[in-house]
């Protein structure tokens, strides 16, 4: 257990967990466990009313990640801006490879998950199972572009939206 790390996070900081994505370190608890003395993190999200509970020694290797840099940010909008790609693979595979993007924590995988489920008014309907992917990439990218961007979610999904019609155009 390094120094270092237990210093990279700290209390009011917004961090993203893969699983969750973007949430908001509470605080910093000492709890014991197992007749263990055990330093964790305390990490809220709000919209998910859950808070959660990351030992600091772990944290990393869980993938929990600062916010991205707003150059990461950029790229993945001008990710949104390209064109769909739609590998032919039976829809379970594809499924479960946008999961593990959308889990994965990263934004640029994120936002390839949102421009390849993306549909216009002109194209066929969306699937339910579709649909839950697609909603749940293009929440966990708002929220991160919003906190990034020091805004609301409300204007990080019109920046989105934005983007992904103006791709349609």
């Amino acid at each position: 257990m390094s120094k270092s790390k237990k210093n990279e996070f700290r209390p009011n900081d917004y961090v993203v967990y893969p699983a969750h994505g973007v949430g908001q370190i509470v605080s910093i608890e000492e709890q014991e466990v197992a007749g263990m003395a055990l330093e964790l993190f305390v990490i809220s999200f709000e919209k998910d009313k859950m808070t959660l509970r990351v030992p600091t020694n772990k944290a990393t290797d869980v993938g929990m990640r600062s916010l991205s840099s707003p150059d990461v940010v950029s790229k993945a909008m001008d990710t949104l801006k390209g064109k769909a790609r739609v590998k032919r693979a039976m829809w379970s595979r594809r499924a479960q490879e946008y999961e593990q993007k959308i889990n994965s924590g990263d934004l640029i995988s994120i936002a390839e998950v949102v421009r390849d489920l993306h549909r216009t008014d002109d194209q066929r309907e969306q699937s339910y199972s579709e649909r839950q992917l697609y909603e749940a990439a293009l929440e966990r990218l708002t929220r991160e572009v919003a906190a990034v961007g020091g805004t609301d979610e409300v204007n990080a999904q019109k920046q989105v939206d934005d983007v992904l019609v103006s791709r349609a155009a």
